[in-house]
């Protein structure tokens, strides 16, 4: 069974920190662009970061930058999402998205359509 599987979130106060993990079943990451996203109650998915199949290439949305890294483990076929210096807007569910790319330093549109999803794990930023 093909499966990507969030993990890692749960409540922090502002300016705290969390790694979140996206680990696959059934698949390699290798050959797949990563991509994080958000939702929080009562608003649009949005995306946040990707990762190129090649690690070489990562996309940030303007409200994470400078904030949030992404990196990828082949041997653990993990991607990871750091999130620091956290806001009460950054609470949200986030999941993260495989999609197959031509090329190893491609970043797809986060509007593109992504070949697998997480359920998602949540992150809470509350004092």
């Amino acid at each position: 069974q093909l499966q990507l599987v969030e993990s890692g979130g749960g409540l922090v106060q502002p300016g705290g920190s969390l790694r979140l993990s996206c680990a696959a079943s059934g698949f390699t990451l290798d050959y797949y662009a990563i991509g994080w996203f958000r939702q929080a109650p009562g608003k649009e998915r949005e995306g946040v970061s990707c990762i190129s199949s090649s690690g070489g290439n990562t996309n940030f949305a303007d409200s994470v930058k400078g904030r949030f890294t992404t990196s990828r483990d082949s041997a653990k076929n993990t991607v990871y999402l750091q999130v620091n210096s956290l806001k009460p807007e950054d609470t949200a569910i986030y999941f993260c998205a495989a999609a197959a790319t031509l090329h190893s330093s491609t970043c797809p549109s986060f509007y593109a359509t992504w070949d697998y999803w997480g359920q998602g794990t949540q992150v809470t930023v509350s004092s």
